[in-house]
């Protein structure tokens, strides 16, 4: 018997990817299961695997940048189950291109999903959390919440803002004494289908980009990432990174300062597909 049995985990973004792999992960640990996603298909599937390992399951249709349904369903799984103990805000979605050539529909949608969503969820859940005596509230961000890259501008700006905002929000359960542990997920490049899934400027080859990252960052499988996040939650760790890749780099970050940001234009300009 593990410390996740018996506790009631909410997951958004639990149709693949990350979100898929933290879901089963914790279904083998005894852990009963809210999932939501706007990929009804995937997060069936999510849920039927995640039965199948004995887990009881809530499935519900989300979106996340919806605030009202999600300050709903928020209640809705705290009446249905009586309590809830950890929520993963996972959902995000990517977009690759420069700001010059980056309409304010492309911007705005990935911060409405990769950081309101994470404050919606949060606002939405925090209440529950304090309530249960033993909660935790786990932000997933990025590598890209530590650095930037070029062509990232939105995607940096959104989860360089989960990050200050998760950092904020665990010295203010810390100082209030509230029985809530927070902690910030740092993922380096994922064998998921979020590069193969992002939007790009129009004229743009959406199809190289994605099989450049494929192929060239994503090394760490999202089995092994959710046993890392899992891992972290478990020693209730501030900040989680995961992959030798963010490993890395946020230590060089930390070591160079500024000066990383044009070594990252020298080598972007020379390595990434154009256009």
């Amino acid at each position: 018997m593990s410390e996740f049995t018996g506790r009631v985990v909410v997951i958004t973004g639990a149709g693949s990817g990350i979100g898929r792999a933290l879901a089963l992960n914790l279904a083998a640990k005894g852990a009963r299961l809210a999932l939501s996603d706007v990929d009804t298909v995937g997060l069936e599937e999510t849920a039927r695997r995640a039965r199948d390992l004995g887990a009881e399951v809530q499935a519900d249709p989300l979106d996340v940048t919806q605030r009202e349904k999600v300050m709903d369903y928020a209640d809705k799984i705290a009446e249905h189950f009586g309590v809830v103990n950890q929520v993963y805000n996972n959902a995000g979605v990517a977009y690759h291109g420069e700001f010059e050539r980056t309409e304010f529909k492309d911007f705005e949608r990935v911060v409405d999903v990769d950081f309101w969503g994470v404050v919606n969820g949060t606002k939405a859940f925090l209440p529950h959390l304090i309530d249960s005596g033993d909660g935790h509230l786990i932000n997933v961000s990025s590598l890209f919440g530590l650095l930037s890259i070029p062509g990232q501008s939105a995607y940096n700006a959104a989860k360089f803002a989960v990050r200050g905002f998760t950092e904020s929000l665990r010295q203010e359960m810390l100082v209030a004494k509230y029985p809530v542990q927070v902690t910030c997920v740092h993922p380096g490049g994922i064998k998921t289908a979020i590069a193969r899934n992002a939007a790009v400027p129009d004229g743009d080859d959406q199809v190289s980009f994605a099989q450049f990252f494929d192929s060239k960052l994503a090394r760490t499988t999202p089995e092994d990432a959710a046993a890392t996040i899992v891992n972290g939650v478990r020693k209730n760790k501030g900040r989680v990174l995961i992959g030798a890749d963010a490993k890395l780099l946020d230590g060089w970050v930390r070591l160079v300062g500024p000066a990383y940001q044009r070594v990252v234009a020298f080598v972007t300009a020379r390595v990434l597909p154009k256009g």
